[in-house]
């Protein structure tokens, strides 16, 4: 039975029953560059709606990351942004384009002996062409999106908080497999045990319980993990 930090649960160690997936970066590797394509359309959004520069845009996204977590929090703040336009024009991209099928995730996935959601940023229509054309929809029983989190994204607790409240489960017993370095001290101050994922990250970085270059090798960790 894996348990990380007990003592933040009242020394009060419990078996790890859910797996929760961050989707972009994640389930599949930043070099597909799915992630370009939406970061284009994001700078096209802002560039259009302000009528400013690229540079600007960007600049302004920075900024926006930093203060709210998304560049949708930051324009709904500022600007009143209607969020379901936004995310349909910035999730507007040819999915098939960067991803394929991924017989090995679908496999390890199917070894994986825990309830498995996504939990992530991006609205639940694009999580579900990515799941699907990834192979590996069947194995997530729920997908936690921006809109379940009333639009308040990670980083911030409340969103955690909400996904632990809908299913039922303590932080304790819980795994976040994730690629945002600042989407991890949320999880652990709950209790979850963290996966960082990403070819470039900090092997030794202190802020997650583990580090691992795919999600593959985060799937094994967690198999692991639930079988302990």
């Amino acid at each position: 039975m894996a348990c990380i930090r007990a003592s933040q649960q009242n020394g009060v160690c419990m078996p790890i029953s859910t797996v929760l997936f961050d989707l972009d970066n994640t389930l599949y590797p930043a070099s597909s560059g799915l992630m370009k394509g939406i970061d284009v359309r994001i700078n096209a959004y802002v560039m259009n709606l302000l009528g400013i520069s690229e540079a600007e845009s960007q600049q302004l996204r920075k900024k926006y990351y930093a203060e709210y977590g998304t560049t949708l929090h930051g324009l709904q703040r500022n600007y009143a942004v209607d969020p379901d336009h936004y995310l349909s024009y910035v999730h507007d991209v040819a999915i098939e384009s960067f991803l394929a099928s991924d017989a090995e995730l679908n496999h390890l996935l199917s070894e994986l002996r825990a309830v498995k959601a996504i939990f992530t940023n991006s609205p639940e229509p694009y999580a579900r062409r990515v799941l699907r054309v990834l192979g590996i929809e069947p194995h997530f029983t729920e997908v936690f999106d921006i809109r379940f989190a009333n639009f308040t994204p990670k980083p911030h607790p409340v969103a955690y908080q909400r996904v632990l409240d809908a299913l039922a489960v303590a932080g304790d017993a819980t795994i976040l497999v994730e690629d945002t370095h600042s989407n991890i001290p949320p999880a652990r101050a709950l209790g979850m045990t963290t996966i960082l994922v990403g070819d470039a990250v900090n092997i030794s970085d202190p802020r997650a319980d583990y580090v691992v270059p795919d999600v593959l090798e985060a799937v094994r960790v967690a198999i692991s993990l639930t079988d302990e």
